[in-house]
């Protein structure tokens, strides 16, 4: 069996990140390792890493058991990002960057880039500069013994912002290269998989509130893979396309089956996302070889969950990982030495032997003629010691006849002479002035907090929700706009269907100026 998973992990170095548990105490003691083999996966595929090669560390890159392969965005820092770690097991033959060829310079590369005519090289370069897509190429053996090429296509899509329409334009034409190339080796003979992040929920049984989206149906993502799957057990659209949705095919009704949910409003409570994380493979792949495809909502640390697939066959790996791997990196290549260099072939003991006997009669050699030095040196009389012994420290102090007289000569005056006591008239004057001056101070603290109270009155109280009567929570508008900056209320409840109760109700106001 070889089992793939995908995760939009949102930040691989964030500590909250990689942690396949529950517990939100132990993600910080979760290790790259760790995450890998409690996804129990022979191929984790992960997007959005949001690391560039200059701080990428070896931890992360060099896994122990894995060989590893990143495409990193070569324009922003903190951005973007995917990652593949396959088990020593699954070792692929060919691996490679982006999805143009532009990115394949060395040996080792995958190919089969399909007809590129209807793109500029300026576009191309684009397209593969954010460290969207990697590509990696397995030998595998079905059940009946055959050996087989399979492609896997780890792919993050843009996402479009409402507010950038050019970015639109972007995914569009990134996804007719994901297209163009996945197709282009289906032609040359591979099984392809195109695993993911496809920032689009196809369906509306796939998102949590398409019923009020307008044009739901008229997004050009949706139509694109309307284009791109063949949808088996959707009465709706005529099965015409050369991939197939995994889930679907074998839960093509099953509702709530979200992959992403909005951290802010905590919609992942009530279940209130949408599914965005995909295993497309081939048609004849998935009719042969597909085993199961599942979603793991369980597993926390990101905005995403985990998806996957089980294919009924085996990986043949290959004898050395492809130059694209993390372990041939110049900053990582030779710095994890392993025990056995340290260690000594047992064909060189007699040489070993023989040195240690050497050293050994040396050493004793040279004992011997260190204490017969030392013997020497004893006998001979010291120069030090033909001279007088030094002084003792009495010999220096001398007695003085001019100081003869001892302390107890000496008359100092009486304390009780050095002081005049006060008198009852004058302790009485010195209280009274002592009790004036701490009403005086006691008034004046109490004046200075009154003051301080009526100007910094602190913040106004929360006001309570119309739905649940409720202390409400305080965002500020993030959106650029009039009303960037401004301070509203609104219900502090998780987002979730407007038919639950127990979901956030729709109460909003705008918080007073300061």
């Amino acid at each position: 069996m070889l089992r793939l998973v995908s995760w939009n992990i949102n930040g691989i170095r964030s500590p909250l990140q990689g942690a396949v548990c529950q517990e939100s105490n132990n993600f910080a003691n979760v290790t790259m390792k760790r995450t890998l083999e409690e996804l129990a996966a022979d191929i984790v595929c992960l997007q959005e890493t949001k690391v560039t090669r200059d701080v990428l560390t070896e931890p992360l890159a060099v896994v122990e058991g894995y060989n590893s392969y990143f495409s990193c965005s070569r324009n922003r820092s903190g951005y973007s990002g995917v990652a593949t770690f396959c088990k020593d097991s699954a070792t692929p033959v060919a691996a490679e960057e982006g999805l143009s060829g532009l990115l394949a310079t060395q040996n080792g590369n995958v190919g089969c880039y399909g007809n590129m005519d209807e793109f500029t090289q300026e576009e191309l370069r684009a397209l593969d500069s954010e460290g969207r897509a990697l590509l990696t190429q397995h030998k595998i053996r079905t059940w009946e013994g055959k050996e087989r090429t399979l492609t896997l296509i780890n792919v993050y899509c843009p996402r479009v912002d409402p507010e950038k329409p050019e970015r639109l334009t972007f995914k569009m034409r990134f996804c007719r290269l994901l297209q163009n190339r996945a197709e282009a080796l289906l032609a040359a003979g591979s099984h392809v998989i195109i695993l993911g992040d496809l920032n689009t929920a196809h369906r509306r049984i796939d998102h949590c509130d398409a019923i009020n989206l307008k044009y739901f149906e008229e997004d050009p993502a949706r139509k694109w893979m309307d284009g791109l799957l063949n949808n088996i057990g959707c009465q709706s659209r005529s099965p015409v396309g050369t991939f197939i949705d995994t889930y679907r095919y074998f839960q093509p009704q099953q509702e709530g089956a979200f992959t992403c949910w909005s951290v802010v409003s905590g919609a992942r409570h009530h279940n209130y996302g949408s599914r965005l994380d995909y295993v497309l493979g081939d048609r004849t792949l998935v009719r042969d070889t597909l085993q199961s495809s599942f979603l793991l909502p369980e597993v926390m640390g990101s905005d995403h969950c985990p998806v996957g697939a089980v294919l009924n066959v085996s990986s043949v790996p290959a004898k050395h990982p492809p130059p694209l791997c993390t372990r041939f990196f110049p900053e990582f290549a030779g710095t994890q030495l392993k025990i056995v260099h340290f260690l000594v072939p047992l064909e060189h003991k007699s040489v070993l032997e023989k040195s240690a006997l050497q050293l050994s009669h040396q050493t004793q050699v040279q004992k011997r003629q260190n204490r017969f030095c030392i013997r020497l040196t004893r006998s001979q009389p010291s120069q030090a010691s033909s001279r007088k012994g030094q002084r003792n420290m009495t010999s220096y102090l001398q007695s003085s006849s001019s100081h003869h007289q001892t302390s107890s000569d000496l008359k100092l005056p009486l304390m009780g002479t050095l002081m005049t006591s006060k008198t009852l008239e004058e302790e009485a004057i010195a209280k009274v002035v002592e009790d004036e001056i701490k009403d005086s101070e006691a008034k004046e603290k109490e004046a200075l907090t009154s003051f301080w109270k009526s100007v910094l009155r602190g913040p106004f109280p929360m006001p309570l929700c119309r739905g649940h009567r409720e202390p409400c929570i305080m965002r500020t508008v993030k959106k650029p706009g009039p009303n960037l900056g401004r301070r509203f209320y609104m219900c502090a409840r998780p987002q979730g269907p407007p038919s639950d109760p127990s979901s956030r109700c729709n109460f909003f106001q705008w918080s007073r100026p300061s």
